[in-house]
C-alpha cells in the first residue's frame, strides 16, 4: 500500500507531462516513397545522399544543374517539362497522353491505368488548378529532389524510370497529376 502511495504521484507527473513535438520536416524535405518508384533513377538517387546535398549548394534559379546534380540529364526533363506545358495550355488531350506514364498517380491515391481511363477522366485530373500551375511554372524555377521535378506546388512529377539495369537510358514522363 505505500508503494502505491508512492507511486500514484509519480504516475500522474508522467502522465501530464507533454512529450517534446516532433521535428519539423525540412523545408525541401522530398515526399513520402512509394513502393513503385523504388525502379527509378529518382529511387537510385535517393542512396546518392553527396548529389543531394550537392544539389543544396546550387541557386535556387538554377534548375538545369539542379536536375543534372540529382537525377541526371536536365534536357530530358526540359524537354518533357516544355511539351507537357504546350499540350495542357493549348487543351491538346492527345498530346498530354504522350507525356504521361501509366499507371499515373492521381489525387486521393488513386491510379488511371491507360489512355483511355485518362481521356475519360480528363477533365476531373487536369482541373484549372493544375493548368494554372502548369502554366504559370518557368523551367528554371522547379523544384528538384530526388523523386523528380516539381511544377506548382507539387501538382504534377515529372519522373525518370531506368530503361536499362545500369540505368543508361532513362525516359522522362509525368507521373503524377494532383
Amino acid at each position: 500500500m505505500r508503494r502505491m502511495a508512492c507511486l500514484i504521484p509519480a504516475l500522474m507527473l508522467a502522465a501530464c507531462s507533454q512529450p517534446a513535438p516532433p521535428a519539423e520536416p525540412a523545408a525541401d524535405a522530398p515526399p513520402p516513397m512509394e513502393a513503385s518508384a523504388a525502379a527509378t533513377p529518382a529511387a537510385e538517387a535517393t542512396a546518392a545522399a553527396p548529389a543531394a546535398a550537392a544539389a543544396a549548394d546550387v541557386p535556387a534559379e538554377d534548375a538545369r544543374a539542379r536536375i543534372e546534380s540529382v537525377l541526371g540529364d536536365a534536357a530530358q526533363y526540359e524537354k518533357v517539362f516544355n511539351a507537357f506545358k504546350i499540350a495542357v495550355v493549348g487543351g491538346d488531350r492527345a498530346a498530354v497522353v504522350e507525356e504521361v506514364r501509366f499507371p499515373l498517380n492521381i489525387a486521393g491515391g488513386k491510379k488511371i491505368t491507360g489512355p483511355g481511363e485518362f481521356q475519360r477522366s480528363y477533365e476531373k485530373i487536369i482541373t484549372p488548378a493544375v493548368v494554372k500551375a502548369v502554366s504559370e511554372q518557368d523551367f528554371s524555377k522547379v523544384f528538384v529532389n530526388q523523386q523528380g521535378v516539381m511544377i506548382g506546388d507539387g501538382q504534377i512529377w515529372l519522373i525518370g524510370e531506368c530503361l536499362d539495369k545500369a540505368c543508361a537510358r532513362v525516359e522522362v514522363k509525368v507521373g503524377t497529376i494532383q
